[in-house]
């Protein structure tokens, strides 16, 4: 049997920059967003800035493990340029998918 994810014709995602180190996320980070927050956060994640960039997920709303694909790929596309990834505010729905998928380090 095959997962399909649920979606939503009401879920959206905003992914703002607040300022050349900075990244707020906000809304849902789910299978139905996942692909728009990801290319809006890539980005930034590749601007010309070696600054670290710390994003803020305080504002998201609803979060599963396409959520953490997204932020583990941010991190990966960022270390391909040295520029370092960081997070604040991490939703307990993704800290529990790192934590079973053994990558909660990433998020310390």
């Amino acid at each position: 049997m095959a997962f399909v994810p649920q979606t939503s014709a009401t879920a959206s995602v905003q992914v703002q920059q607040a300022g050349p180190d900075r990244l707020n996320v906000s809304g849902a980070l789910t299978f139905e967003t996942a692909r728009r927050a990801y290319d809006a956060g890539l980005r930034v994640v590749r601007s010309a800035s070696k600054t670290p960039l710390h994003v803020d997920c305080a504002g998201v709303t609803e979060s599963d493990s396409a959520g953490l694909a997204v932020l583990i790929d941010w991190i990966a596309q960022g270390t391909r340029i040295d520029r370092c990834v960081t997070f604040t505010n991490v939703p307990p729905g993704i800290r529990a998918a790192a934590k079973i998928s053994d990558v909660e380090f990433l998020f310390a």
